[in-house]
């Protein structure tokens, strides 16, 4: 974990505040990709802290300082608010090095869509892609301007950026942006109904797409789910993962190493190799490509659909 400095904040829309992250002597901090993410650990008095992934949306060559932009979330688990009501210029905060999930590589051709906070991860990409010389076009969707984010540093960039707010009556047409990606490649974040129906154009169309979701909807308990054992291959321990219980925490109890962060299938810390078995994912981080392979899981989260998973823990 780094420890860093809140060097400035930002109102960067109604609702969205922005933390400008440095560390206290002015060290350089560790690198990062368009797409990046970092976990923030967020204090609470008298209670556990709590750790929210949070995507980075400055420069990465400006190695001195990261910059994060938080939605206020009323129906959350509490994060947002407390950073909102309770994070000021000059608070230490502690964070992890940045970890990247949504795989951004710069292609000729490129396609954008975004729908509120969802412009986070998406505002370097797009710089990157300018810088790149490519052909690239952004969606953004948001309520109203007023709450959506970075609408001054995205004028600059002129008829490569579409926007459409609803409360003005406007609506992405998906089924005409997918039509006219062919042959591009579609960066998306922002809203689980949003993302699903992308997923299924797509797919539909042969379009490459690429997703981040800040929120698994894939986590469910259902009443079929059946105790499995999973054998630990590096320490020669086998665990039996009842229902309701999750392979994270069993395979913690037996003592081996498994690191964790958000502890709901978002932000891929706890991912692991399957040396044999067949997983039932439900994690919001592997590709529907990923999930067919089945080459890793997301421990905290997945279960298995047999009766035994082999792990390289």
């Amino acid at each position: 974990m780094l420890t860093l400095q809140v060097a400035r904040r930002i109102e960067e829309a109604d609702g969205v505040a922005g933390l400008i992250l440095a560390d206290p002597m002015g060290a350089e901090l560790p690198a990062w990709r368009p797409g990046a993410h970092i976990d923030v650990v967020i204090d609470r008095p008298g209670r556990p802290a709590l750790v929210r992934q949070y995507s980075l949306c400055g420069d990465p060559a400006e190695r001195t300082q990261y910059r994060i932009a938080v939605l206020r979330e009323p129906e959350g688990g509490g994060g947002s608010i407390r950073i909102h009501e309770g994070t000021r210029a000059g608070q230490l905060v502690r964070v992890s090095e940045p970890r990247e999930l949504f795989g951004f590589s710069p292609a000729a051709r490129m396609v954008f869509v975004a729908g509120g906070i969802g412009i986070t991860p998406i505002l370097p990409m797009i710089a990157a892609a300018e810088a790149a010389g490519a052909d690239w076009a952004l969606h953004y969707a948001g309520r109203e301007p007023a709450t959506m984010a970075f609408g001054a540093e995205l004028e600059p960039y002129g008829a490569h950026v579409h926007v459409y707010a609803s409360s003005a009556g406007e609506r992405m047409a998906l089924p005409a942006i997918v039509a006219d990606a062919a042959g591009a490649v579609v960066y998306a974040c922002g809203p689980g109904r949003l993302l699903d129906e992308l997923e299924r154009l797509c797919g539909e169309a042969g379009v490459e797409l690429r997703v981040e979701r800040f929120v698994n909807d894939n986590v469910v308990t259902m009443e079929t789910d059946h105790p499995f054992e999973v054998e630990l291959s590096l320490t020669g321990r086998t665990v039996t993962v009842a229902p309701g219980e999750s392979i994270l925490d069993k395979v913690a109890e037996a003592g081996a190493s498994a690191p964790s962060s958000c502890r709901g299938g978002t932000c891929g810390t706890c991912e692991t190799f399957v040396l044999e078995g067949e997983p039932d994912h439900r994690d919001a981080v592997l590709t529907a490509a990923e999930r067919e392979e089945s080459e890793v899981m997301m421990i905290c989260v997945s279960r298995c659909k047999g009766d035994r998973l082999v792990l390289e823990l």
